[in-house]
């Protein structure tokens, strides 16, 4: 029996406006200030400004997922590793902040199919994934992995590549170790 792909949600601004490929660069310099966002919190409710979790390490994970119904095939495993995780991150009182690109509606889809515990914030403008440099290709911008100290300075960053898409779980409690 043949089954088909659901695209529908695929072909929208957000798509067209990340349709040519950007590399991610690396102009966000360990050591400085990362820019701050607010952004609608879909888990919780509300909105998340970075600067509100001055005082303590936070974890930016900016995802890629297409639609509600269609992940990134290397960003869907990072997702629910981050999520099965989040008690490991929360217990050493760092915030984990889940970004994707996906709108409102869409994202409340992606936390209730995956139970997501970490806030999952919604940018489909992708002002927070051009501010951080993660690059776009394929109609979403590409994923990246932050770890900001509790002053708001960047200490880590990961951003994707085709041999290492993102920044393990043992990785990223490894730098928040460091801070």
């Amino acid at each position: 029996m043949l089954t088909s792909t659901d695209f529908s949600g695929l072909l929208n601004q957000r798509f067209f406006q990340n349709f040519f490929p950007i590399p991610a660069t690396n102009s966000l310099n360990l050591g400085e200030t990362t820019p701050n966002f607010e952004l609608p919190d879909i888990t919780n409710g509300g909105k998340v400004k970075l600067s509100d979790y001055r005082g303590q390490p936070v974890i930016v994970a900016l995802t890629r997922i297409f639609t509600e119904k269609q992940y990134c095939p290397f960003c869907f495993p990072h997702i629910k590793a981050l999520n099965e995780n989040y008690e490991q991150f929360t217990s050493r009182g760092v915030a984990v902040l889940m970004i994707t690109s996906t709108d409102e509606q869409q994202s409340k889809i992606v936390v209730k199919d995956l139970g997501l515990k970490m806030p999952l914030l919604s940018d489909p403008s992708c002002r927070t994934f051009r501010a951080y440099c993660t690059g776009q290709a394929l109609g979403a911008p590409l994923p990246g992995q932050f770890v900001v100290d509790k002053n708001g300075i960047l200490r880590y960053r990961h951003l994707f590549s085709f041999l290492d898409h993102n920044a393990s779980v043992e990785t990223l409690l490894d730098a928040v170790s460091r801070l």
